[in-house]
């Protein structure tokens, strides 16, 4: 294994890199998520609190993900990538130690401006290195990482939080998080591939002008499916573990469908990450979030011997459809300028991912909790015909 890695090109080196950072941002985010109903009863919040905890949280990553993406141009993306860990590391310790909400939404929306750096930079690294062959697999592979640490969150949950608290998950994850940055810092020189200028002179410049004219609307289109996919990827992890309570499910057993829900995740990212590569993005959509939308409704008539397989195709629904979303940015933008645009991407996603918990927490305190899955499963549906405008800019593109 040492071998493996050790012997290995630059690229594989390079791809380790960048999903061992993605394990680690996606298990500081996913956290919240099975800490929320602990979280709700400890400080007596409402729905809507709790939608507004999870879009400044997660919202807050949108601020710097074009600014990081531009400076990623000159600076390269090694040291962003890991500073912008080290930043979500101490802003989890913060918010351990938060003593009332208002604090805790604060420190909150503050600890998650570092997690700007992490979906663009490595999107755009791995895009690089991958640039000649296996790109669509090798995005699809990092992005299948981040869902490691989403599935790690739940277990993470029910190995500390049920015995110690939700504060004290926080204050390990966040410590244990800020040492393995520091650690990580030394391997610059086997895993850094340059800065995305340098690495690709010329390519940037042609591509730029490609990029601003006859491509720049297949990737407008792309951000605003891109939108309404992450609003429902958010929304549901929000609102499924109250799914789970309301069918009296204790938080061991909610833990155990999280792993699950993020399992199918990661399993979905990676394998449809492998079929971008041999298959057409339409149809990947459709398959993904088509059977998202069936299954998000059907949970509330779902018993609980049953939630554990639909957990599983829920996630594998969920989050399939990012990695073909991901590796599809890199069709359509020259290797000289993703860093940027997969900033102004994953910035733009984060409308979905601010907007949508909110009003889906208000849906759920003026009327149900059902009312907000079945509204949902509808929004979920609203992207197949919209992914269909993607067709005509996705015809012969190449660079």
């Amino acid at each position: 294994m040492v071998s493996f890695i050790t012997r290995a090109p630059r690229s594989r080196r390079t791809l380790i890199f960048g999903s061992t950072m993605h394990v680690w941002s996606d298990l500081f985010f996913a956290l919240l998520v099975p800490l929320l109903p602990l979280m709700k009863e400890d400080m007596g919040l409402s729905f809507t609190q709790v939608g507004m905890l999870r879009s400044v949280f997660s919202g807050a990553t949108a601020i710097l993900q074009v600014p990081a993406g531009l400076l990623a141009e000159s600076a390269g993306e090694f040291w962003m990538l890991i500073l912008g860990n080290m930043w979500v590391s101490a802003g989890l310790v913060a918010m351990a130690m938060a003593p009332v909400f208002l604090v805790l939404l604060l420190v909150s929306g503050i600890c998650g401006l570092g997690g700007g750096t992490q979906h663009p930079l490595a999107s755009s690294m791995v895009s690089r290195a991958y640039d000649d062959r296996g790109r669509a697999t090798a995005v699809g592979t990092v992005n299948f990482a981040g869902d490691l640490g989403k599935m790690l969150a739940p277990l993470v949950a029910g190995l500390i939080a049920i015995r110690f608290g939700w504060r004290e998950t926080f204050l390990i994850v966040g410590l244990s998080g800020f040492v393995f940055m520091v650690a990580t810092m030394f391997t610059r020189r086997s895993v850094d591939i340059g800065k995305p200028s340098a690495s690709t002179a010329g390519s940037g410049d042609s591509g730029g002008e490609d990029t601003s004219g006859a491509r720049l609307g297949g990737f407008i289109t792309l951000s605003g499916v891109g939108v309404l996919d992450s609003a429902v990827r958010t929304s549901a992890l929000v609102f499924l573990p109250f799914v789970m309570d309301a069918k009296d499910m204790g938080p061991g057993q909610i833990s155990a469908m999280l792993f699950l829900l993020f399992g199918g995740g990661a399993f979905g990212k990676f394998v449809c990450g492998w079929l971008g590569d041999r298959m057409d993005t339409i149809s990947l959509i459709w398959a993904t979030k088509g059977l998202t939308a069936l299954l998000l409704v059907a949970t509330l008539a779902t018993p609980v011997l049953l939630m554990a397989p639909v957990m599983v195709l829920i996630g594998i629904g969920l989050n399939g459809t990012s990695s073909v979303l991901y590796a599809t940015v890199a069709d359509l933008v020259p290797p000289g300028r993703r860093a940027r645009f997969y900033g102004f991407f994953y910035t733009t996603n984060e409308i979905g991912t601010v907007a949508a918990p909110l009003a889906y927490g208000l849906v759920a305190d003026i009327f149900s909790l059902s009312t907000t899955m079945i509204v949902m499963g509808v929004a979920t549906a609203a992207i197949l015909p919209a992914s269909l405008t993607l067709r005509r800019h996705l015809k012969d593109v190449s660079f």
